[in-house]
């Protein structure tokens, strides 16, 4: 049980940030501020959402991409200050909560059907 007052400031910084509808299935880009020494720019992380984390402003999405043929993968808290925005690319059709069977998967075989 949550204490009011944390509710409240939950709340309040919960309507700072506009993100999109994410669902699970979905290709993300996300931009992400990058510091390198003395300068920040934006990277932008594109993948597939294998899961999500609701929880407030605890929530968090783990995207998948493939990187020279190698599959990476990151979790990003949707309200942390060092994500820039969300973008939403692609909508999935999926049958499960979490993706995780993806990992094993290659090529064409872990294609996501595309929602209308």
């Amino acid at each position: 049980m949550k204490n009011a007052i944390i509710a409240k400031i939950e709340a309040e910084q919960a309507e700072r940030k506009q993100i999109p509808e994410i669902r699970i299935g979905d290709t993300v880009k996300v931009h992400v501020k990058v510091t390198e020494g003395n300068r920040q720019r934006i990277q932008v992380y594109e993948g597939l959402v294998i899961a999500q984390k609701r929880g407030g402003l605890n929530a968090a999405v783990t995207v998948r991409k493939i990187s020279f043929g190698e599959g990476v993968e990151r979790v990003f808290p949707l309200h942390s200050p060092l994500v820039e925005k969300i973008e939403v690319v692609r909508h999935g059709v999926v049958r499960r909560a979490k993706l995780y069977y993806l990992r094993a998967l290659r090529g064409k075989a872990a294609r996501i059907r595309e929602r209308r």
